[in-house]
């Protein structure tokens, strides 16, 4: 099927051409005449399945042909972090060149002032992309009015619940008309994702591809025993060996992201961070490196393992391993996405051993272990493993988990306990800045 078969507009055909889209996939092939029709959607597909242009070309191709422009914005996407709301912004703003009607966009976040995104309110927006808190508070200041709303889209909508978003979007739909187009897209659909899409969608066409977390198929995955102290260094040897240009790390706390990354940089790696404790203009600046390929290695928390594209990106490492094994494929997807070829890499001590292997089970995987010649981890007896200090996400609630759904249980939800299976990549950063 082609693009023009979709019913899109000629200057959307012509700005896909130009962008170097051959053939829609098949999220968007399925999604884009539902969503011209004005049906409530609700939308799976695996990470990297190109589910924001199949969103993004029908509300670009809706209000640019629509004859009024009002001041109040018509269409809204709510996105988890201030990294996808920017992707998403400018995904929505290249689709509309070459519209025969500008297409307002005005992309909402923490962390940074409001007078640029009030005054963009204050001129007239057609569709804003935000993160829920940001949005609040702009409605709270009366420069944003949401009650002619007339489409909602909720992207990584696990995600949302996961960060704790379900507040926000409570109050965030009491500001909403009630007749309205509802997209719910997600990765993946656990309970809680299953409950908001039954509260939230009208009769929904349901579109499942791969709708299971399960990870991209032309990822080449690999696991390395490795003593965890020799973790750098090996990290340092696979740059050297194997030639990649660019490399996505994730560590699984911000201090281990500056400290990794300080190290890579001594030995004249271009390496940068990014984690929820930096500035916002530090954060884009990182990605933005990274992406232009003015720095060999982005050393992350799951700040990035969500909806963040980096077009061509050869191989992601784990460094440390993520707590489920949901977390793990999003990571993973963040390379061999769009049909390319990728490889993930997963570093794994005595201490992890245990925890790999559920996440092996849980992801249907059963990965040969591999060593490297001066690397080997010492002392380690297959025969009688670690029990290991990190369990899979869920298997054994930590102290955080109970207080967390202590304090949840309190709270009513129409979709349920949506304080979920991830940590807050922000961290203490949510906090200082306020609302995200």
């Amino acid at each position: 099927m082609s693009f023009a078969s979709l019913a899109l507009s000629d200057f959307l055909l012509s700005s896909l051409e130009r962008l170097g889209y051959e053939k829609p996939t098949p999220i968007q092939e399925a999604s884009i005449p539902v969503i011209l029709s004005g049906r409530d959607l609700q939308g799976a597909a695996q990470t990297g399945s190109g589910k924001t242009a199949a969103f993004c070309l029908p509300m670009v191709q809706c209000l640019s042909e629509s004859e009024e422009q009002p001041r109040k914005p018509r269409h809204l996407i709510l996105v988890p972090t201030r990294e996808l709301a920017v992707q998403v912004g400018k995904a929505l703003e290249r689709y509309s060149e070459g519209a025969p009607k500008r297409v307002r966009v005005m992309v909402a976040y923490g962390g940074v002032g409001y007078q640029k995104q009030m005054t963009a309110a204050a001129e007239g927006i057609d569709v804003v992309v935000a993160t829920p808190g940001r949005l609040i508070d702009l409605a709270e200041q009366r420069a944003v009015e949401l009650d002619e709303l007339e489409l909602l889209v909720l992207d990584e909508a696990d995600r949302l619940l996961a960060l704790g978003f379900a507040d926000e979007l409570n109050a965030i739909l009491d500001m909403l008309p009630e007749r309205r187009q509802n997209l719910l897209f997600s990765a993946t659909f656990p309970q809680n994702v299953i409950s908001l899409a039954n509260a939230l969608l009208n009769d929904p066409e349901k579109i499942e591809l791969e709708a299971a977390a399960r990870p991209v198929e032309k990822v080449v995955q690999r696991a390395i025993e490795v003593e965890a102290n020799k973790r750098t260094g090996l990290l340092r040897h696979l740059l050297d060996s194997e030639g990649w240009e660019r490399v996505l790390v994730f560590v699984g706390s911000k201090r281990r992201a500056e400290n990794v990354t300080a190290k890579l940089q001594k030995y004249g790696i271009k390496a940068v961070a990014l984690h929820g404790d930096m500035p916002q203009e530090k954060r884009a600046r990182s990605l933005e490196r990274f992406r232009a390929n003015r720095v060999r290695v982005l050393m992350a928390t799951d700040v990035a393992a969500r909806g963040i594209d980096i077009a061509g990106l050869p191989c992601v490492v784990n460094y440390d391993l993520p707590r489920g094994a949901a977390d793990y494929v999003h990571r993973i997807g963040r390379t061999g996405r769009a049909g390319e070829e990728g490889v993930a890499i997963n570093f794994v001590s005595d201490d992890v051993d245990a925890h790999m292997k559920l996440l092996e089970k849980r992801n249907g995987l059963n990965l040969e272990r591999e060593r490297v010649e001066g690397f080997e981890p010492e002392n380690w007896d297959p025969k009688n493993p670690s029990k290991g200090k990190a369990p899979v996400k869920g298997k054994r609630p930590s102290k955080k988990d109970k207080l967390r759904r202590a304090a949840a249980e309190k709270k009513e939800s129409p979709w349920g306990n949506a304080k979920s299976d991830v940590s807050d990549p922000w961290g203490q950063a949510k906090r200082k800045e306020g609302r995200g």
